[in-house]
Parts: C-alpha cells; sequence; structure tokens
C-alpha cells in the first residue's frame, strides 16, 4: 500500500511537536559538566536555593548556585554514576533529617543515614535543616546553668543553657577533651547531646564513639559524623543536622547540647565548594559570606520562653587556631558570634595546666546568671585573683625581693592552680566543687606543700562523703552557703585538715 507523502509530514510534525514539548519541561534540566562533587546543570529555571534535585542514579544534589545560564548542583554521594547529558530532576524538597529520641545512641552521616551497623532507624519525625532562629519574643534570658563537671569552667567562665560558648585553642591541646567531659556529666540530667564531628579522622570519631559507650553517655547522645574522607557537601551539611536534630529536642520543651567539631574545617569544606561553583568563597555580603554561614547556625541556640515550652538549645562550637592566632578571619568572626569564649592554652598544656584555660582571654558573657549561688559565693574573686598571680608570676621572674602580701598572693594562687587541674573523663558535681574551692579560696591550703594538693582533694571528697554527706546535700539542695553551712565547713575542714596531716606526717 503506498504511503502519501502528506502522511509522512504529519507524523514527523507531531513528533517534532512533541519533542519540543520535552526540551520545555521545567522541572528537569541537563548535567553540562560533573566533577569534585560539583554538577553544572542546565535548565531548573523554576528551581529554587536550597532545593533537592535527583539524578537517575537516584544520587540526590543540592541547588546551591542560581546563575543565569546553569544551575550549581552539590552533590550527596557518589558523582561517579553521574555524567554529563544526564536529566536531572526537581524534587520540590529541602534536605531533611529524621529526628526523635530514636536517635539517641546512634552514629549517622549528616543526612541521617545510620553508619554504626545497627540497622535503620525508626522514627517518623523529621525537620528541615536549614531553619529559622527563635526570635526576640520566643526567647528568654540565659539563666539556668549547664554543668560541665570542670572546676575551673563551672567556677570561672560558666557555661548557661541557651548559651554560645566557644572553645578556641591550637591543635592537641584538649577541646575535644573538654567536651567530652561536659557531654559525660550530663547523665542523668535530662540534657541530650548531639556531638558533631566534622572532617575529623574515621579512627577519632570511632574513639568518642567507644569513650562516651565505656562511661554510659551515648544513652542520651547521638553523633554525627562527617568525616575527612566524606565530600566537602556532606561536611558542609554536618552542623546544620545536628542542629536540627537538637531543635526537636528544643522545641519539646526539653534540653539539648550541640557541640560543633570544629568549624574551621566546616569552613574549609564551605570554601572548597564555593571555589569550584566559582562563588566569593570568604568576605562577601549575604548570602555567601562565611560569617552568615556561621551565623545563621549558631542563631539557633536559645533558652526558649515558658509560652513556647521552656526549651533550650545550647551550642559550643570548636574553633582551631595556627600558633594561638586569635585574631585571624574564622576565629574572629566566631568569637563576635558566641556569648563567650574558652581559650586553652599551648604552654600551660605543656607545663601540665589541663585543663589548659588562660583565665584572661577566656569569658562567659552570661557570666554569674548561669551559676548557682554557692559557686557565686566560693568563686566571686577566683577569676581575678588568678589574673593578678599570673601577672605577678610574671614580675617575680625579674628576681626582686617580695613582701609579705605578694607571697601570699603567690602560695595562694599556686594552690588554686593545682586544684583546677583535673583529669579527663573525671566530671565533679557541683557541690563537690564548691566545697573544695571554697578550701582554696579561703586559705586552708596555703600551709600544704604543692605535692599535696592533689592528694588532699581526693581524701577529702572520700572523707565527706563517708562522714559528712549532710554537708554535701544541703549544697546540692539549697544552692547557696549560708553562715551556718559555712561554719560546718570550717569546721569539717579544720578536722579534716589534722587527720591528714597526721595520716601523711606533713
Amino acid at each position: 500500500m503506498a504511503i502519501r507523502p502528506e502522511e509522512v509530514t504529519a507524523i514527523i510534525k507531531k513528533e517534532l511537536e512533541k519533542y519540543k514539548t520535552r526540551l520545555r519541561m521545567e522541572s528537569t534540566g541537563t548535567v553540562l559538566q560533573v566533577g569534585d562533587g560539583i554538577a553544572l546543570v542546565y535548565g531548573l529555571d523554576d528551581v529554587m536555593a536550597g532545593e533537592l534535585v535527583q539524578f537517575p542514579s537516584g544520587t540526590l544534589g543540592m541547588v546551591f548556585n542560581l546563575e543565569e545560564e546553569n544551575v550549581g548542583i552539590v552533590i550527596f554521594g557518589n558523582e561517579k554514576n553521574i555524567k554529563e547529558g544526564d536529566i536531572v530532576k526537581r524534587t520540590s524538597r529541602i534536605p531533611q533529617i529524621p529526628v526523635g529520641e530514636a536517635l539517641l545512641g546512634r552514629v549517622i552521616n549528616p543526612l541521617g543515614k545510620p553508619i554504626d551497623g545497627k540497622g535503620p532507624i525508626n522514627t517518623h519525625k523529621s525537620r528541615p535543616l536549614e531553619a529559622h532562629a527563635p526570635n526576640v519574643i520566643q526567647r528568654q534570658p540565659v539563666k539556668e546553668p549547664l554543668q560541665t563537671g570542670i572546676k575551673a569552667i563551672d567556677s570561672m567562665i560558666p557555661i548557661g543553657r541557651g548559651q554560645r560558648e566557644l572553645i578556641i585553642a591550637d591543635r592537641q591541646t584538649g577541646k575535644t577533651a573538654i567536651v567530652l567531659d561536659t557531654i559525660i556529666n550530663q547523665k542523668n540530667k535530662g540534657v541530650y547531646c548531639i556531638y558533631v564531628a566534622i572532617g575529623q579522622k574515621m579512627s577519632s570519631i570511632v574513639a568518642v564513639a567507644e569513650t562516651l559507650k565505656k562511661h554510659g553517655a551515648m544513652d542520651y547522645t547521638t553523633i554525627v559524623s562527617a568525616s575527612a574522607r566524606a565530600s566537602a557537601s556532606l561536611q558542609y551539611l554536618a552542623p546544620y543536622a545536628g542542629c536540627a536534630i537538637g531543635e526537636e529536642f528544643l522545641y519539646s520543651g526539653k534540653h539539648a547540647l550541640v557541640i560543633y567539631d570544629d568549624l574551621s574545617k566546616h569552613a574549609q569544606a564551605y570554601r572548597q565548594l564555593s571555589l569550584l561553583l566559582r562563588r566569593p568563597p570568604g568576605r562577601e555580603a549575604y548570602p555567601g559570606d562565611v560569617f552568615y554561614l556561621h551565623a545563621r547556625l549558631l542563631e539557633r541556640a536559645a533558652k526558649l520562653s515558658d509560652d513556647m515550652g521552656g526549651g533550650s538549645l545550647t551550642a559550643i562550637p570548636i574553633i582551631e587556631t595556627q600558633a594561638g592566632d586569635i585574631t585571624s578571619y574564622i576565629p574572629t568572626n566566631v568569637i563576635s558570634i558566641t556569648d563567650g569564649q574558652i581559650y586553652l592554652e599551648t604552654d600551660l598544656f605543656y607545663l601540665g595546666v589541663r585543663p589548659a584555660i588562660n583565665v584572661g582571654l577566656s569569658v562567659s558573657r552570661v557570666g554569674g546568671n548561669a551559676q548557682i549561688k554557692a559557686m557565686k559565693q566560693v568563686a566571686g574573686r577566683l577569676r581575678l585573683d588568678l589574673a593578678q598571680y599570673r601577672e605577678l608570676v610574671a614580675f617575680t621572674q625579674f628576681g626582686s625581693e617580695l613582701d609579705r602580701t605578694t607571697q601570699a598572693q603567690l602560695t595562694r594562687g599556686e594552690r588554686m592552680i593545682e586544684i583546677l587541674k583535673q583529669d579527663q573523663y573525671e566530671p565533679l558535681p557541683a557541690n563537690k566543687q564548691v566545697m573544695i574551692i571554697y578550701a582554696g579560696t579561703n586559705g586552708f591550703l596555703d600551709d600544704l606543700p604543692i605535692s599535696c594538693i592533689k592528694n588532699f582533694e581526693m581524701e577529702f571528697y572520700k572523707y565527706m562523703e563517708k562522714l559528712h554527706p549532710d554537708i554535701e546535700l544541703q549544697i546540692e539542695t539549697k544552692k547557696e552557703l549560708s553562715n551556718d553551712l559555712k561554719a560546718a565547713l570550717d569546721r569539717v575542714i579544720d578536722e579534716f585538715k589534722k587527720e591528714f596531716r597526721m595520716k601523711f606526717k606533713i
């Protein structure tokens, strides 16, 4: 049967119309270029910044850059299955992560997938990684202490629930040790912890998980892992994922602590993504600026008003400095966003002062509001006394003759430094901290040799537990030192001191 030319023409026209329609689909685009965890896509005319898109292999990506000619997408997962010419689809979703108590005790990646081999996470709740911070009306002042169990911090640089306190120091000076002690100290205190590991060796993350498990802290802790071998896009997402998990507790009227270890590596991951997408990587206006990146993350920490449930999200970011330089770009950024910083000094660390806190450069802008009254009573002058002691030590190096007052200050300072030293993974309850600092600041240790101070402290705790548990209980329940309680403490410390001198023949 002969086919007429007009029939052929009609069929071709029909096919061409279909083809044109397929090209004009607004919800798909074509991969122009792929590499280094980045894909440039042509099309996707109506896609939004921060939206998830899907590649043919099922791999997800997030829209990071909106250009006139193309869209820059960061890839979550393996880019080897993605090639030039692949069709990319919109999902009309933003990145979300599973949240809730089902995540406690688990190690997950920033997309919420478990990487601890314990099977799937059974939760129907999820939250967006990016969210608005609570406004001023929805907040209340930070006034409830978050005890770290570390004498030097709880007495001089207190952290409150809902605060943002930066830990800043060179590498290998005990930054992670402080946050691990803080997590361990939250046992039975109703605070859920999220530890976000960014750009660390996988062996370090495993060691953290094992340490927390050993001390029974994994029962209330979630670890979000974006190790050094993870892509820059996952390292970029990690702190937002940790924050979203914490926000679930915050808005449920509970208390959470999120630790970002560390934001220096987060800034490096962001810089890598920015340079690959040819956008300004550092000092630039909204939204590209790395300052805005960390500001919108840390602003989400808050103590909510009673009308909102009274929950809190405390943030402890960590920043690594180079040769103690806290004046460089990223450290000054984060210092200006947070409510104070704990500065660890390398020289002190090597002198055996651990935690190696520099009292002069460390500060908590919440201050005494985040302390129990008993701690304020015993540690009120401690910070100033230690700062004066450091100055006197520097002065006495000139070898000049010292008067009695100066000698007394040096003696007291040496003993207070010794008291504030603390072994790792041994956080102390507040009542014990109050008792030993009371003994130090009131001169009970001034006539003891420095070498005996550590022994004195350990024996003192045992003595109080065994013979005077009522004093500890009173400090714990009343949270302040009445005149009667001070008199009782003076008497008990005197008695113990005599026994201690006899026992150790001092």
